[in-house]
């Protein structure tokens, strides 16, 4: 692809509240995806829904700073998306979260612009695999499952996907080459594997490349298995060698952990934590983005 290529990230924002810091900074697998596919070179935007409140502005301005198109973020009413983060003996923990509007069907003009771009991403945290039917009839479709590994869900998942990503940094190399493999033989086109400080590896058409992670002092890893999978998408659009791709997108997450929050923007913290649920209660309420009425 001689051009740039165009990205569409659709569904899940947070601000990312580092309550012991009392900072908020934005967040989520699509915001971010959107930001790091941008610093890769690619045309990006974001489609997605926010409050009119400092969370929401923030998560705008800070989208808007990086050069992504904003034309499709919804405002709603209520409070937007947040996630609550604590330190705890030197480690990051997600001790709570409220998604609050952020899980949203497709509009229209979301399925429309699809149809316009060479890829869209979205991932386990939008709740929205009843439409990737939808979204892989428009265009190509990058799914990240994060750390889900179960049989059904690769299933029903995989044959909609050009780039399908797995968090796996608790794998040795052949558990990771096995779900690589697993995603693959479902219909995955290419499925990608992070393993923290053991690399990624990437399986294809082409076979499968490998490539080391790059050793960092690291200040923060949030937002490191975005930024991979961000800058593999762009590289495989563009065509580039396998092993460049990843060389590039280690270097890429190395990066990102040498900063605080997933892309920077602090801000103070300024979001009411009352109605915060713990993460199982989350995935055990929260109303998938089938449910909601078909707006098309």
């Amino acid at each position: 692809m001689s051009r740039a290529p165009r990205i569409l990230a659709f569904g899940d924002n947070v601000v990312d509240c580092y309550r012991d810091e009392q900072l908020m900074f934005p967040g989520g697998n699509c915001v971010n995806h959107a930001v790091f596919a941008s610093r890769a070179g690619a045309e990006t935007g974001y489609a997605g829904a926010v409050c009119d409140d400092a969370a929401g502005r923030l998560i705008r301005q800070a989208l808007q700073a990086e050069g992504v198109d904003v034309s499709l973020l919804r405002a709603e009413p209520g409070q937007t998306a947040y996630c609550v983060i604590e330190t705890v003996e030197g480690e990051r923990q997600f001790v709570g979260a409220n998604l609050g509007p952020s899980i949203i069907a497709p509009s229209a003009a979301d399925l429309a612009r699809m149809a316009q771009m060479d890829a869209v991403h979205t991932g386990r945290s939008s709740h929205v695999d009843a439409w990737l039917p939808r979204f892989a009839a428009a265009t190509r479709v990058s799914y990240d499952l994060a750390t889900v590994r179960d049989p059904a869900r690769i299933a029903l998942v995989a044959p909609h996907c050009y780039l399908l990503g797995f968090s796996g940094g608790d794998l040795p190399r052949a558990a990771a080459l096995a779900l690589a493999e697993q995603a693959r033989a479902q219909g995955a086109v290419w499925a990608l594997v992070t393993r923290g400080g053991d690399g990624a590896l990437l399986a294809g058409p082409d076979g499968v490349a490998e490539a080391p992670a790059r050793p960092v002092a690291a200040v923060d890893t949030l937002g490191a298995g975005d930024t991979f999978i961000a800058h593999v998408l762009v590289g495989l659009l563009r065509g580039t060698p396998l092993v460049q791709v990843l060389e590039m997108a280690a270097q890429a997450a190395a990066d990102t952990c040498l900063m605080r929050g997933a892309f920077g923007h602090a801000a103070p913290m300024a979001v009411d934590l009352s109605g915060m649920m713990s993460l199982d209660e989350i995935y055990a309420t929260t109303r998938p983005a089938e449910a909601i009425v078909d707006p098309v």
